[in-house]
């Protein structure tokens, strides 16, 4: 490592500057394709945040098969977007919109 004098300070700290700059712009050009930050899977305490919402509630939710999610083994996993889908769908068909579908299509296949 050589030595640096005050003289020769702002000339080192230029070229200094510009390989950093040359060693971002490889970076940035080699950048691995990785899996993108909402793709990732989520755990039960994140979901919990992202709805504002108890984790009690959430497994409740489970449960009920209400909320889209993943299990494996004994742990539970969320995608993030299909949950935010899920968070802002909000209305959910009655018993009743559903019997009326079910018995739709039923008929319709009987005739066929």
């Amino acid at each position: 490592m050589c030595t640096i004098t005050f003289e020769q300070l702002p000339s080192a700290i230029a070229q200094l500057l510009s390989k950093v700059d040359r060693l971002e712009s490889l970076l940035m050009e080699t950048k691995p394709s990785c899996v993108p930050e909402e793709d990732k899977l989520i755990t039960i305490h994140q979901a919990a945040e992202i709805l504002d919402l108890s984790v009690t509630t959430i497994y409740g939710l489970v449960h009920r098969r209400e909320v889209p999610h993943q299990k494996k083994r004994k742990r539970l996993y969320f995608s993030k977007p299909e949950l935010l889908d899920w968070a802002r769908s909000g209305r959910r068909k009655t018993n009743a919109e559903i019997d009326a579908e079910v018995n739709t299509y039923l008929s319709t296949k009987k005739r066929a």
